[in-house]
């Protein structure tokens, strides 16, 4: 039999995807995934509408988020899997990122339109209610006002770091993270780590830290990894016994990353199951992940 068709990383409208939970569950299962997991920026929100829409579904669903950290002027995303959604430490921190975030693309928004004729409200139109407001929502907005392309043509313009546009946000550091996640009872794994021009986000003192905190994998199949990056990536995965994944990093219409374009073994995906200690479970009776 081959191994299971997973994806492990995929964003719905309730942060910067495009469809909605319910519509991303079904599009994996449209793509022949055995197993996806909705991860959008910190945020748990869209579990409940894909668990109901998946019960019906041959896909299982693995609920995730992806958590903001940085060190320094560096973003660093951390993926965790089965969290339990209520735990009060991680509830306030992914509060605390999003408030940050809103007031943030406001301040950005309030600059762009002092050159370009945009305004918050048109931000606000190409998001839904309770979405985890970011630069894809501005960008978005740039698209409908004429003012770019598409996403990428934005992110390369208007509101790429050189623009004078552009500020950080505030967020935890990856460490903070890591411990956030496994208190959490989930499992972190750093998402996209070399996806930088720069090279790998973390080095490897950071990353031992990591790894004596509870971090569990590295996301190394992905679009955006550099091949010598990736190269470490390995290395690093075997000589700290970590698991890797592999993932689309899916939004819908708002990247070209398709569904399934990248794959996470079986292993890994039982890793993280046997690992979590949360109460989220894994959902989809009609798959063979189940």
């Amino acid at each position: 039999m081959p191994d299971p068709f997973i994806d492990l990383h995929a964003h719905s409208s309730v942060s910067d995807g495009t469809e909605r939970p319910a519509d991303l569950v079904r599009a994996a299962a449209a793509a022949g995934l055995d197993a996806v997991a909705l991860t959008d920026h910190d945020t748990t929100a869209g579990w409940d509408e894909a668990t109901a829409t998946v019960r019906d579904l041959p896909v299982t669903l693995l609920p995730g988020l992806e958590l903001s950290t940085r060190v320094g002027y560096r973003s660093v995303h951390v993926l965790g899997y089965l969290v339990d959604p209520a735990d009060p430490a991680l509830v306030a921190e992914t509060e605390r990122i999003r408030d940050g975030r809103l007031a943030r693309a406001r301040r950005m928004v309030d600059r762009i339109g002092r050159d370009h004729p945009i305004t918050w409200d048109d931000v606000l139109a190409q998001s839904r209610d309770g979405a985890t407001i970011g630069r894809p929502h501005i960008a978005d907005a740039l698209v409908a006002r004429g003012l770019e392309a598409d996403r990428s043509a934005a992110f390369r313009g208007i509101l790429h770091p050189a623009s004078g546009y552009y500020e950080p946000h505030e967020a935890p550091s990856p460490l903070r993270g890591v411990e956030l996640i496994r208190q959490a009872g989930g499992v972190p794994v750093i998402a996209h780590p070399a996806a930088s021009s720069r090279g790998i986000v973390i080095d490897e003192p950071m990353l031992r830290e990591l790894v004596d905190a509870g971090l569990g994998g590295l996301e190394v199949d992905h679009r955006e990894n550099l091949a010598h990056g990736k190269r470490t990536l390995l290395d690093w995965a075997t000589r700290y016994g970590l698991f890797v994944t592999g993932s689309s990093d899916y939004h819908g219409t708002g990247k070209p990353n398709r569904l399934g374009e990248h794959r996470t073994a079986s292993a890994a995906f039982d890793a993280i199951r046997s690992e979590a200690t949360g109460s989220a479970p894994v959902v989809g009776a009609g798959s063979r992940l189940a």
